[in-house]
């Protein structure tokens, strides 16, 4: 690709390292922000610095915070009661986006991943055992990881971890997808929904 200018030219090649901008698409960012008032460019070079300084984490459930402790931990509306163990703040998210969960997360920064060598020792479940030790109001523990072999053997890990305390221990339910046919629904799924059945 042919550009107008060197200076464009790395605006570009910056811009498509972010994931799901191609070239093309960040071209068009970056001749829009050289089109755009010059403020429009330095609020957003001010929010992407900000983001990158400022930004903490949770001291409790590892979120990403603005301060030492996140909204949701500290939020005496949300129930201390349940803890939903989670890989990381996208997961955090898209519960959130729910609207159905009232309780408090974990968020383990991973999951367990022997090919990508990533151990028990590197994900926070020694701060998430602490937890559960500190916080005898914690009663539920909601294991909402991706329900792939990494994720199945990142749960069995965190569930015999705990299994000392006096918890309640479950997972997200795995099924049919609302609006889904069973004839194009795999196998395992389509199994575990027959055995994980509920009450109609």
């Amino acid at each position: 690709m042919n550009y107008p200018s060197r200076l464009v030219e790395e605006a570009v090649l910056e811009i498509a390292k972010l994931p799901g901008i191609g070239k093309k698409s960040a071209l068009r960012l970056a001749l829009h922000l050289l089109k755009s008032d010059l403020g429009v460019t330095h609020r957003l070079t001010d929010a992407l610095l900000n983001l990158r300084e400022k930004t903490t984490f949770c001291t409790i459930c590892h979120n990403i915070s603005d301060g030492d402790i996140c909204q949701i931990c500290g939020s005496f509306k949300r129930d201390d009661s349940i803890l939903a163990i989670v890989q990381d703040t996208r997961d955090v998210l898209a519960i959130e986006n729910t609207g159905q969960y009232t309780g408090k997360y974990h968020i383990l920064g991973g999951i367990i991943s022997p090919i990508q060598g990533i151990g028990p020792n590197d994900l926070n479940i020694e701060s998430l055992v602490e937890r559960v030790r500190n916080n005898p109001e914690i009663k539920e523990i909601i294991l909402a990881l991706s329900p792939t072999m990494e994720g199945d053997t990142t749960a069995f890990y965190i569930s015999k971890k705990l299994s000392e305390y006096n918890l309640k221990v479950s997972t997200i339910a795995r099924g049919i997808p609302i609006g889904g046919d069973l004839e194009y629904t795999d196998e395992i799924t389509l199994g575990r929904s027959i055995v994980s059945r509920v009450n109609f």
